[in-house]
């Protein structure tokens, strides 16, 4: 009878430790990227039952208890909720982000980053977010325009720490292109586009086509000057001229003017070929349209992460590129992981070390979507928990009644020999 005792123990143990995990949970269902955990249960050991049957075929045997056999991590996707910050983030799928306090790297789900007063991007928890540079920032100056960043490997992952003032340089003008159709009167067109100096200064490049005084059928010929001007009108920098010829239909057939000098720079006039590009046929004249490489220089606005995980840098001059990568690692197994905060956790043997999925070609990938302005809740159903906590209490007060009743058999025991 004494075992009944150590027995209903155990159950009390096993399901009280039950009732905390489940309570945990609950405590957690508002709190951003935590993971749940379910109770696991095992028997202990068994006691054989010696029996005088030597012919029965039954192995007999009593258990004596019950365990807590593991805490399992639930790794099913929490609901998904809209923020105002694009370094808000979620990851749709399986992964993690990686954070670093400067002496140890952890994973979560939760992907409250934002940028500092450093621009250095961080969690709520002062966690600095892993990824990848794009190695296109020297001191304070973007040295080049890069679209989408290659995410380096596993050790190369370091805290996104930008500068907090960015320049882009400018970017002269070395390609032109028009369209216009000049018609098939005797009268004067221009034609305009605006073009940038090697210094980051805007300037006009002004095309004007006036009627060749000597002709030569089929063909008609037009000459045409380009000048550099001031956005004013008031200075002229530099000029060309050339002479362009159409044939009978209308269609570009030869030009003589090719380039013209741009502060040292020069710069390419297309004026394309047939009937793409400037034209002179009998329909409907029009001011026509240009087009021209180039940029200005341009300051930071700011910084962002679209929905690629790439960290955006925003100039004045309308120009965007991506200085970095958030980093989405993977575990081969993700129930492996220890858990050293509420959503941090720490790999251990079982779990793994961080790796990258790769593509066909080998590259490190992200491996999931990840989603900015988005933040991923905890995957607690309360339904399910309280429906557990009804059963952990019934289990927990039917462990309690055999030590009750055990205690009862004891002393009707000890009443019944002391008569």
């Amino acid at each position: 009878m004494t075992q009944a005792f150590y027995t209903g123990v155990s159950g009390i143990r096993t399901h009280q430790t039950a009732i905390d995990i489940t309570s945990n949970n609950l405590a957690n269902v508002n709190t951003v990227g935590y993971r749940e955990y379910g109770s696991e249960f095992a028997s202990l050991f068994e006691r054989e039952l010696h029996t005088n049957a030597q012919s029965s075929s039954v192995q007999s045997s009593i258990g004596v208890g019950s365990r807590v056999q593991a805490s399992a991590m639930n790794l099913s996707a929490g609901a998904y909720t809209l923020t105002e910050r694009s370094t808000d983030l979620a990851i749709m799928g399986e992964g993690w982000f990686g954070v670093t306090d400067g002496e140890g790297t952890l994973y979560t789900r939760a992907g409250g980053f934002y940028f500092d007063v450093n621009n250095d991007l961080v969690t709520n928890d002062g966690y600095h977010g892993l990824g990848t540079t794009a190695g296109n920032i020297e001191g304070d100056t973007l040295t080049r325009v890069t679209n989408e960043v290659a995410l380096g490997d596993i050790q190369e992952q370091v805290p996104l720490r930008f500068p907090d003032t960015l320049t882009i340089a400018p970017v002269a003008t070395t390609q032109t292109s028009f369209m216009a159709n000049l018609g098939v009167e005797d009268v004067a067109r221009k034609v305009s586009t605006q073009i940038v100096t090697p210094e980051g200064e805007r300037n006009n490049l002004e095309l004007s086509f006036t009627r060749s005084a000597v002709q030569t059928p089929p063909n008609t010929g037009w000459e045409v000057t380009a000048s550099i001007k001031s956005l004013d009108g008031e200075s002229v920098y530099a000029t060309q001229s050339g002479i362009v010829e159409f044939d009978e239909r209308g269609a570009l057939v030869a030009t003589t003017l090719g380039s013209i000098d741009n502060g040292g720079v020069a710069v390419e006039i297309d004026l394309g070929s047939g009937f793409e590009g400037i034209v002179a046929t009998s329909g409907v004249v029009n001011g026509g349209s240009s087009v021209a490489n180039g940029m200005i220089g341009g300051e930071l606005v700011g910084y962002e992460i679209n929905t690629n995980a790439e960290v955006i840098a925003t100039f004045t001059n309308g120009m965007q590129s991506s200085v970095g990568k958030v980093a989405v690692f993977h575990f081969q197994n993700d129930q492996g992981l220890e858990r050293v905060g509420t959503t941090s956790f720490r790999p251990t043997s079982n779990s793994g070390e961080a790796l990258f999925y790769k593509d066909a070609n080998g590259n490190n990938i992200l491996g999931a979507q990840v989603k900015n302005y988005q933040l991923e809740n905890s995957n607690v159903k309360i339904e399910t928990a309280l429906t557990e906590l009804i059963i952990y209490q019934r289990a927990f007060d039917a462990n309690s009644k055999s030590i009750t009743t055990a205690d009862e058999m004891i002393q009707k025991a000890l009443n019944m020999s002391a008569r």
